[in-house]
């Protein structure tokens, strides 16, 4: 991938849509294109936060595991970004990456991701958008859990 196919990818990413052209030229020259098999680790739950991923093609599973059992949160696809969470929170990794078929990254580093978000409004609030959205989700399916228990009382 060269730099204007990331440029123009980073351009459809929500977070980054609203960014100056100058800004997202940078983001795409500082940033590297990385390719991951069927099932292979993008990255581990508890791995230190080193960077932030962009999918720009395939699919990828985030999971969690517990008990010695992998549990699949969502599955994640093109234009979406993906590990911002422990980027943000700087901490250790909450859930694994795992490439579904072949996936196609874009991987930013996390100083030059903070940089960005912290100097740029916009991606600051496209941040939060998501992180509001992933909250909400994951209320919603709390709800429903607690309704099935309620229910088989």
């Amino acid at each position: 991938m060269d730099y204007e196919d990331t440029v123009a990818l980073l351009r459809r990413v929500p977070i980054f849509a609203s960014m100056e052209a100058a800004a997202l030229k940078l983001l795409a020259f500082s940033s590297e294109t990385v390719t991951f098999d069927d099932g292979e680790i993008i990255c581990q739950e508890g791995d230190l936060a080193d960077g932030v991923y962009v999918i720009d093609e395939g699919q990828v599973v985030v999971s969690v595991e517990r008990d010695g059992i992998a549990a699949k949160i969502a599955v994640v696809g093109a234009n979406e970004v993906v590990g911002e969470l422990a980027v943000i929170l700087n901490q250790p990794r909450a859930a694994s990456l795992r490439a579904q078929g072949t996936v196609r990254l874009v991987r930013i580093d996390s100083d030059i991701f903070i940089r960005t978000v912290t100097g740029n409004p916009d991606a600051a609030l496209g941040v939060l958008r998501i992180l509001c959205r992933r909250l909400s989700n994951m209320l919603r399916h709390y709800e429903e859990l607690v309704s099935s228990i309620d229910s088989s009382i």
